[in-house]
């Protein structure tokens, strides 16, 4: 596997490290439902867990629209989900999901974040759009390195319950 991570020069400025580690960890959702059916990417196979593959990948498209565009650009054109299932509806309502339309849309909102990330100061400040608090677009991708690593771990988990595969 050639991980651009250990490429990264020790003089390497900060914007270049924090979008290299989200790309890497973009990149690896995709490692890890690659090769997998659609039946098998909606499959949750772990009894304790309503989690499946298919579902990772709605939830981060989600999370990309809403702290890029929402909080970051201030512009959310709405969900990209049918939300009256609650909150979690992205991960739980996968029965008609595929992996082409739903990945589809998660590279749709990733492009859409990089572009947004583009085009501003890594000190540029977005605001949630209910409490007004303040997020600065480090730490915006500080927690996406954050949110992607959490659930790459429930990816793995997810994979070897699926066909064995584990890990990179």
């Amino acid at each position: 596997m050639d991980d651009e991570r250990f490429a990264l020069a020790a003089t390497v400025d900060e914007r270049a490290l924090l979008e290299t580690f989200l790309d890497f960890q973009r990149e690896a959702l995709v490692r890890k439902c690659a090769g997998l059916t659609d039946a098998q990417l909606r499959l949750r196979p772990v009894p304790s867990s309503g989690l499946s593959l298919i579902g990772l990948v709605r939830h981060l498209a989600t999370v990309e629209r809403w702290y890029f565009q929402a909080v970051l650009a201030e512009a959310f054109p709405g969900d990209l989900f049918d939300l009256t299932g609650g909150p979690d509806a992205p991960f739980t309502d996968v029965a008609g999901a595929t992996g082409a339309e739903t990945f589809a849309l998660w590279r749709a909102e990733v492009a859409t974040s990089r572009r947004i990330t583009a085009e501003r100061p890594l000190d540029a400040v977005g605001r949630h759009p209910d409490s007004g608090r303040e997020y600065p677009l480090r730490w915006i991708l500080a927690h996406m390195i954050d949110e992607y690593a959490r659930h790459l771990g429930h990816a793995d988990i997810l994979r070897e319950a699926i066909d064995g595969r584990t890990g990179e």
